[in-house]
């Protein structure tokens, strides 16, 4: 497993932006799929975005597409979540996550971090 911890959120005015980071610990990062998952205080998690082990294809839920980009560095260990054009609905705690799969359900994921806050003001 890898150890993973995110940073870079905060309070941003709607229509700003963020970038959020995931740096992990333990030399197969390489080896795994990256996800982001969100949850907004009463909700259930839910999957934002997700990035293969190589980079080379990403995924997204519909409501961040065009918005939100999700990449890599490997030589970094560190995955980032570039948020654009945010929304107050957008607000959440932002979660990275590591699976051995590129996939869209939380239950796949076998490394979490502890969570990010995102304020989206209107």
């Amino acid at each position: 497993q890898v150890q993973l911890v995110e940073s870079g959120g905060g309070l941003v005015q709607a229509g700003g932006s963020l970038r959020l980071s995931c740096a992990a610990s333990g030399r197969t990062f390489s080896s795994y799929a990256m996800g982001w998952f969100r949850q907004a205080p009463g909700k259930e998690r839910e999957f934002v975005a997700v990035i293969r082990w190589s980079g080379g294809i990403t995924y997204y839920r519909d409501s961040v597409k065009g918005r939100f980009t999700v990449s890599r560095d490997n030589a970094k260990n560190t995955v980032y979540l570039q948020m654009n054009s945010l929304k107050p609905e957008d607000t959440a705690v932002y979660y990275c996550a590591a699976s051995r799969s590129m996939t869209t359900w939380d239950r796949d994921y076998e490394s979490w971090g502890q969570g990010t806050q995102v304020t989206v003001s209107s």
